[in-house]
């Protein structure tokens, strides 16, 4: 590789800009009804379509250990009841004769999603499988000198069976192209403590009778839930409407039902039942308690970050593990969005810790889609260079290269490592 002049340096990172800026900018309403999954909030599949070409590393840089934090891959909705009291309801108005052809045909297409879905609330899908390997077989094929034979890495989740069976499908890849990687895998409350943390004053906050933010967050609810469309379009019989429905209810269920389907085999769609303004409404909505419960909103002032120092601080700690036994290898951690969030914003990735006061503008300043995917993930890779003891490092959110606007570079998306390290060593340092 020929040696990067400053002209060819400030090139790539005008490129680099660009790059971040398209995949990152501001979220508008028009992306969003141009791809309707993207307002299935922390359903939004993986964006694997969306990973770009990596810059050059600097001259005589090659990679030595990896660190990742990773959401589990897609999974179905958290409980069989979240598809099956639908199911009944459509069953019970078909039996009435109160659906109309539209609601006959919603009750159809939900049967046949029953058939997959049963028994499998909460559970890793095949798409959840298949993204984690493909995660792997990427960082694998990307950063090939740190998987090299008998090489030790730490593969860690928590506790929950979706998470421990994200770790598996990834640890497996890896060890399909190096079946002599020393891989260890546990799953354990041991290190839930920095996994799945959250501290009493994030928890008070977000408690039922606690939280400043909920009065305000229900008139918002309320002002961007309008059923009564979707719910006459589904039943024939007034009186049965009056009787059996709760259109709030039954709009918010399909809406998840909607928004999940993307990440089932079963090849079934549900978004013809919603115009593409009140799926806009209902994710704002979603949207809108994540960046408040999980994020960087002005009403929580900041308190979520602490969710994510131990895992910080966990991060920082088996670096310099790897670093100061002049080793190599990776640690990969499996968690959830709630972890992810406050980890993003800690780090300060670009886009990712914002704070505003505005409802209306939350979704401008912070989408969760772009945040937490399902298996979504951040990667910070480290760099050495024989004969210096000037380690480099670049972050990746969802594998695409990603910089950390607080901590000033001359070789983005590269940053020194000692400034990395001592930005957030301040971070954990203020209580």
């Amino acid at each position: 590789m020929k040696r990067l002049n400053l002209k060819s340096t400030c090139l790539l990172s005008v490129i680099l800009l660009l790059n971040i800026s398209s995949l990152w900018g501001q979220t508008t309403k028009e992306e969003m009804f141009a791809t309707l999954e993207k307002t299935g909030s922390v359903y939004y599949a993986y964006p694997s379509d969306e990973i770009v070409a990596q810059t050059p590393v600097p001259k005589g840089y090659e990679p030595f250990y990896i660190s990742h934090y990773g959401r589990h891959g897609s999974r179905y909705l958290i409980s069989d009841d979240d598809y099956k009291w639908v199911l009944d309801l459509l069953e019970d108005a078909n039996k009435a004769n109160a659906l109309t052809p539209l609601g006959i045909d919603a009750y159809n297409r939900l049967s046949k999603v029953w058939i997959e879905a049963e028994g499998h609330g909460g559970d890793l899908s095949p798409l959840g499988v298949r993204q984690q390997r493909g995660i792997a077989e990427r960082m694998y094929k990307s950063f090939p000198q740190i998987f090299t034979d008998s090489v030790k890495l730490s593969a860690r989740s928590t506790v929950i069976i979706r998470c421990v069976l994200s770790m598996d499908a990834f640890s497996e890849r890896l060890k399909e192209f190096n079946p002599t990687l020393d891989i260890t895998r546990e799953s354990s409350n041991k290190y839930m403590k920095y996994l799945n943390y959250h501290t009493n004053e994030a928890l008070d906050f977000r408690a039922k009778n606690g939280g400043i933010w909920r009065e305000e967050y229900r008139k918002f609810e309320q002002s961007h839930t309008k059923p009564e469309r979707l719910v006459n379009s589904l039943f024939s019989d007034s009186t049965y409407i009056v009787k059996k429905v709760n259109p709030f209810s039954l709009m918010w269920a399909l809406y998840w039902i909607a928004g999940d389907m993307q990440n089932m085999e079963t090849n079934v769609s549900f978004y013809d039942l919603f115009e593409k303004q009140e799926l806009f409404d209902l994710w704002q909505c979603v949207n809108y308690r994540h960046y408040v419960c999980d994020a960087t909103s002005a009403q929580n002032g900041g308190i979520m970050m602490g969710n994510a120092k131990p895992l910080l601080r966990n991060i920082l700690d088996s670096a310099n593990e790897v670093i100061h036994s002049n080793g190599k290898g990776g640690t990969f951690r499996f968690g959830h969005d709630g972890n992810l969030m406050p980890l993003a914003a800690l780090l300060h990735l670009q886009n990712c810790y914002s704070s505003v006061a505005d409802p209306a503008e939350f979704y401008k300043a912070w989408s969760d889609f772009k945040i937490v995917p399902m298996a979504g993930n951040v990667q910070i890779v480290f760099f050495r260079k024989k004969g210096s003891d000037d380690i480099l490092v670049k972050f990746l959110l969802h594998e695409n290269e990603i910089t950390i606007p607080p901590i000033k570079s001359d070789i983005l998306p590269y940053y020194h490592w000692k400034d990395v390290e001592a930005y957030y060593m301040s971070l954990l340092e203020n209580k």
